[in-house]
């Protein structure tokens, strides 16, 4: 063989073995956002925001939520679009971030969506949800109407802080559902999911921008956002012992992402390891509008917090069936 043929043959050889091993992002078929993992019989379900903007827009076009599923944290299945702003007859806008929970049988889908200007709102942005039997649907609106409304948050006077629901259910049964932009809203709800049960606070967050994600583990509660500790977004957290806080600023665990000036936490356990999901904006002819979700491991000191998050192209190895 010649020797130029042989170089030719090496380097084909690492360009296969380099895209086997570049498993970020994870959904390359179309262009995805706002990750929210949820684990379900053995399963991580991963609802999506879809980005559609072209390469020239200047701002979110984003008609639908999508559904993923995978077993192994590196095969994903498409389960396509399972809802979108025209589920819900009050809705008018994008598809902005969501997040699903399961109670008691049944799949409640928290979404933010544009309002119509009519009785019930004079527009902006407001939080729906939707609800169904199984993980994949079908869903529909739950209630007839937004769960909350822009004139429902006060504290801030632009229209678009009603956005980026997470919902979590405390150990004893309590839910509560965290929201917003600009500010970190919170409240109750009833077991039904699907009422307010008590008045909406406004947290005291350092550098909270949107995006926040709560969950708990190992006895202490965690609240997880996208913040300003530098420009564009990075994320930032903060831990409390109790999901009404007082919630104590820990500082920043993920830098800016590639190509995006927004980045967006999802976070779950699954068969023994810890999982941070993001967005960034590296697919060919991605960008801040057009953006990919990605998976790489999270990792807690004995304190309990969190490590700086490794972004990596190579993402999670596949973790066996159980």
């Amino acid at each position: 063989m010649k020797p130029s043929c042989l170089v030719l043959l090496i380097a084909v050889i690492c360009s296969v073995q380099s895209n086997l091993k570049a498993q970020n992002p994870i959904i390359k078929n179309i262009f995805t956002a706002d990750p929210a993992p949820i684990v379900y019989k053995n399963t991580v379900y991963l609802y999506i925001g879809h980005d559609t903007a072209t390469v020239k827009d200047t701002n979110y076009k984003m008609p639908d939520w999508h559904v993923f599923s995978s077993d192994n944290m590196v095969d994903w299945k498409d389960h396509g679009t399972l809802l979108s702003p025209k589920t819900f007859s009050w809705a008018g806008g994008d598809a902005y971030a969501a997040q699903c929970i399961y109670r008691d049988g049944k799949f409640y889908w928290y979404v933010s969506t544009g309002h119509q200007k009519n009785a019930e709102s004079g527009g902006g942005m407001a939080i729906g949800v939707a609800v169904s039997d199984s993980p994949t649907g079908p869903f529909k609106d739950a209630i007839g109407k937004a769960l909350i409304t822009n004139e429902m948050t006060t504290d801030k006077k632009h229209g678009w802080d009603d956005i980026d629901p997470t919902v979590f259910i405390d150990d004893d049964g309590q839910a509560y559902l965290f929201w917003g932009n600009g500010s970190c809203k919170s409240v109750k709800l009833k077991k039904n999911m699907t009422e307010l049960d008590g008045p909406i606070t406004v947290l005291d967050i350092k550098n909270y921008i949107e995006g926040p994600w709560v969950y708990k583990r190992k006895g202490n509660y965690y609240l997880v956002y996208a913040g300003a500790g530098t420009k564009p977004e990075m994320i930032e957290y903060c831990m409390a012992k109790s999901p009404q806080g007082p919630w104590v600023y820990k500082g920043i665990i993920q830098e800016n992402v590639p190509n995006s000036f927004t980045t967006h936490p999802g976070i779950v356990d699954f068969k023994g390891k810890s999982y941070f999901f993001y967005h960034n904006g590296t697919l060919p002819t991605g960008g801040s509008y057009r953006r990919s979700i990605c998976i790489d491991y999270i990792h807690y000191n004995p304190d309990g917090t969190i490590q700086k998050i490794v972004q990596t192209t190579e993402g999670v190895a596949a973790v066996g069936k159980r």
